[in-house]
């Protein structure tokens, strides 16, 4: 069985950052945050977002921001990646929880 690799970036709260990537590591220990030998591994930088609320949002107001990547492993059907992404928003304190998902490539 072949796995498909994708990286998983999101954006969240400094405060909120471990309390997600603890959930998401331990929802799936075998799928996320796994390169070789090594698990719960993630790239974290820390920085300063923007937005504007309009009529009717309900933000969660923060001044610093990490950018965190985590690579997700998915045996196919990208059902691990679609649960990934069900968990974030889930234990996520942002109204619209704002992520990128990239395909990599084996080389």
């Amino acid at each position: 069985m072949s796995l498909s690799r994708f990286k998983l970036v999101f954006f969240s709260p400094q405060s909120s950052t471990q309390v997600i990537l603890s959930h998401l590591f331990s929802k799936y220990p075998r799928n996320i945050g796994k390169i070789g030998n090594y698990e719960q591994c993630a790239f974290v930088t820390p920085g300063t977002g923007q937005f504007k609320p309009t009529y009717g949002s309900d933000p969660t107001i923060g001044s610093l921001e990490d950018r965190v990547e985590v690579l997700v492993l998915d045996t196919g059907g990208n059902e691990e990646l679609k649960g990934a992404i069900r968990e974030l928003k889930n234990v996520h304190p942002y109204e619209e929880v704002a992520y990128d998902v990239y395909r990599l490539e084996n080389f």
